[in-house]
């Protein structure tokens, strides 16, 4: 007698028989969405729909409009895209295809080989692409013995993912099959390439950018508008990366293994001291410069850089004082309510910007002024006899979010602001193919701060983190290219030293509440990584704010 299983969906239950597949199912509720079923969530688990049902469970379907879904399809895009990149150029003719970073909503890759890297030999790859998509190919995981597949993709010449895969643990590892195209992904998939339709390849600087849906509009890629500073930014990391042989993972941790740690994390350091000694120098010759506006997301290092970069003010012969704008909140009683009728603190509407320009004028004029200090246990401003005036070799150095915002230093001369924008911009990768997320390396700086510092535990910041991701992209994110410098705080060694802080949050974590599938990923990803002690991190180093023990921080 078969075996059937109850399914419930919504408010309802259903019986399917042993062995019917997810995708069977997600067709039979498509017409409930606005776009194409990708993945499934089982009982709190992410599944993909080539997996077959095999218990009573709860499913919920998710989309391209849910995180999940498009990070499936996005790896998806990579995969049927490097597949019809083999099959025009070759693979013989191929020596190396990268996805490098995120770049304005679309993926910028580079590619060397022998052939020529221009707009008609992109067009015959996307014209391969859909082609392979009409066509509906399945995309099949397969699971192997790790020596098998080091040597499956040293025979493939893909050396990065076989010395990666050299450094798990696991007895076997999953990769996956199109046709004859075989490919290692850290993350899930779709079950065929017809669910990848919307994409473009485009030529852009050295390399190509592979352009992606926009969850909000499915139907349309989202639009291209690179901010050409922070892809300069990138750029640059990228080349200090590799300057100090550190490409990929497997990279770092064979750097581990030989014993450089401590070699690696001090080249990184005085790379970035000398980043800042040179930003310092800049704005010391500039002397007409008086307020050093610094903004930046979450967990961006914002505190320890604005003193390390006042630190080599003062050894440029200028006297900086910092300035923080938190203080210039309005009262809680006077800050205004978001759409869900909570205190809107992210917003430019929370800060009283008439009292911060007053006195930053007062103090540009030459005046003496009484500075304002938050009390935020009671949500008031208050003065307590604390004055500054400035004299000739005085700079201001003011951090917070709004300070790329000309409406929030409305009444300040253009010419006496020297603007930062400081984000954790890391370009290391696990491998060619799977790149890191900018947000990923920030959200697990925070993890662990906030575990230290304000007693919050991993489920309590990932449950946040949408909400300040929201915030950054209304407040932050859009005044980026009004920087003067776009400043990378990211460390190339940063991860592996992080690894055994976060870890332990993380699996503190309950399997099932809402948080553990984006726990369970964070720890997937970390899995690639070799720990790295902290000894040999610096007091002033910028890590520091995240992990404790640093000389400007508690």
């Amino acid at each position: 007698m078969d075996q059937n299983y109850v399914v419930t969906i919504g408010d309802q239950s259903y019986s399917y028989p042993a062995g019917t597949t997810y995708q069977e199912i997600a067709r039979q509720f498509q017409d409930r969405y606005t776009s194409e079923i990708l993945l499934v969530d089982r009982n709190g688990k992410l599944r993909e729909l080539s997996k077959k049902l095999d218990r009573d469970c709860t499913l919920n379907m998710l989309t391209i409009q849910d995180k999940p879904g498009m990070q499936t399809y996005e790896r998806s895009a990579v995969f049927l895209m490097l597949k019809a990149f083999y099959d025009v150029v070759g693979r013989e003719g191929i020596r190396r295809i990268c996805v490098e970073y995120s770049l304005s909503h679309a993926l910028f890759i580079t590619a060397s080989g022998d052939f020529r890297l221009d707009q008609p030999l992109l067009d015959r790859v996307e014209a391969r692409m859909r082609e392979l998509s009409e066509r509906a190919i399945p995309i099949r995981k397969r699971s192997i013995s790790t020596d098998d597949a080091i040597a499956l993709f040293r025979e493939r010449k893909l050396y990065d993912k076989a010395k990666l895969i050299s450094f798990r643990m696991s007895s076997r590892v999953n990769y996956y099959e199109l046709e004859d195209f075989s490919d290692y992904f850290y993350g899930y998939m779709v079950p065929d390439t017809g669910y990848v339709r919307q994409f473009k390849l485009e030529l852009f600087d050295c390399g190509l950018v592979l352009r992606l849906p926009d969850p909000a509009q499915p139907g349309r890629l989202r639009p291209f508008q690179p901010s050409l500073k922070l892809y300069r930014a990138l750029c640059e990391g990228d080349q200090r990366s590799k300057a100090l042989k550190i490409a990929n993972v497997a990279d770092l941790n064979e750097a581990i293994c030989r014993g450089e740690g401590t070699q690696l994390i001090l080249a990184n350091e005085a790379l970035m001291e000398k980043r800042i000694g040179d930003l310092a120098e800049t704005i010391a010759k500039r002397k007409d410069i008086r307020f050093v506006m610094i903004a930046g997301p979450s967990s961006s290092g914002k505190t320890t850089f604005s003193q390390r970069l006042s630190t080599q003010l003062i050894a440029c012969g200028l006297r900086p004082h910092a300035i923080a704008t938190d203080n210039y909140f309005k009262n809680r009683t006077e800050t205004p309510r978001d759409e869900h009728g909570q205190p809107d603190f992210e917003g430019l509407g929370a800060m009283d910007v008439e009292q911060f320009n007053e006195d930053m004028t007062r103090l540009l004029n030459g005046e003496r002024v009484e500075m304002p200090q938050y009390n935020f246990k009671k949500g008031s401003r208050e003065y307590n006899g604390s004055t500054l005036k400035l004299e000739p070799r005085d700079v201001l150095v003011i951090e917070g979010i709004h300070c790329l915002n000309d409406a929030f230093s409305y009444a300040l001369p253009k010419q006496s602001k020297f603007r930062i924008y400081i984000s954790c911009l890391t370009t290391l990768n696990v491998d060619d193919h799977n790149r890191i997320p900018t947000t990923d390396m920030r959200l697990l700086r925070r993890i662990e701060r906030d575990a230290r510092t304000r007693g919050y535990g991993a489920q309590a910041t990932i449950r946040m983190w949408p909400s300040v991701r929201r915030g950054e992209e209304n407040n932050i994110f859009r005044f980026q290219d009004s920087a003067d410098v776009i400043f990378n705080s990211a460390l190339t060694y940063e991860t592996a030293v992080l690894k055994p802080y976060v870890e332990p949050l993380l699996f503190h974590i309950p399997k099932d509440c809402a948080e553990y599938k984006e726990a369970k990923r964070l720890l997937k990803f970390l899995s690639y990584f070799l720990a790295m002690p902290t000894d040999a991190v610096p007091q002033t180093s910028l890590i520091r704010e995240f992990i404790g023990g640093g000389c400007y921080l508690a």
